[in-house]
């Protein structure tokens, strides 16, 4: 088993005042060489947008794009032609394929808004690009998987071109959960949004974040009550 682990203060951090982020990993003018990415996990943001604020239209291609609203309304709009607001309990996926514009909007005019941006990288190029976006129901103290690949997708969760599964869970204190790996040459990410875990012998609080690869399964040991994102990627 490798790991790396990866302290909520080891973000790169930037106040624009409408815009507070938190980067994982280099994106846009912070550069970490120790943070590029983690296997086909190219880009975790925590983001946090000021009332009537956002992202005007931008384009992006060749990216599997996932957004996981923590706190507020976003407000999402396409080239598509999709339209609409997603609130927590909601995620949504974009394959950004051959190219695609959108734009996001807190959509609300006094209330911040917090969401995660998740990018990780296709597996097919020049797809046609393609949006979705589904509400979930959560059980307590058991992972829900909320993203998978296309061709491992039973219906109940969003798709992506890659084989990336994504999974939430709100865990109790002391619950132990065990999580076996789909495939041998993948790797696990693991952000406590929040709460307090142990992972392969490494405590982790609030926006800490574990990569663990080369090893079939990992337990998480619950310390405290914990809202925690499992990311499952190939290594390679």
């Amino acid at each position: 088993m490798k790991k790396v682990f990866h302290p909520a203060s080891s973000r790169g951090s930037v106040d624009f005042g409408w815009l507070k982020a938190n980067y994982s990993f280099s994106f846009a003018k912070y550069y970490n060489p120790d943070y590029m990415q983690f296997g086909n996990l190219r880009v975790l943001n925590d983001d946090f947008i000021a009332g009537g604020k956002g992202f005007g239209m931008h384009s992006h291609q060749n990216m599997e794009i996932i957004t996981i609203p923590l706190q507020g309304a976003l407000q999402h709009k396409d080239s598509l032609g999709n339209e609409g607001v997603i609130t927590k309990g909601e995620v949504q996926v974009m394959s950004a394929g051959s190219g695609v514009q959108h734009s996001e909007f807190n959509a609300s005019q006094t209330e911040t808004v917090n969401i995660l941006q998740i990018w990780v990288f296709t597996e097919k190029e020049n797809a046609t690009p393609r949006y979705d976006q589904k509400k979930f129901s959560f059980k307590a103290n058991k992972f829900l998987q909320i993203v998978s690949p296309k061709n491992d997708n039973d219906g109940n969760a969003l798709w992506v071109y890659q084989q990336a599964y994504f999974n939430l869970g709100n865990f109790n204190a002391s619950t132990n959960v065990t999580y076996k790996l789909h495939q041998q040459n993948h790797g696990i990410y693991i952000l406590v949004i929040s709460g307090k875990i142990e992972v392969s012998n490494q405590l982790l609080e609030k926006r800490d974040a574990i990569g663990i690869w080369d090893t079939s399964n990992i337990e998480i040991k619950v310390i405290e009550d914990a809202y925690i994102l499992l990311i499952e990627v190939p290594m390679t």
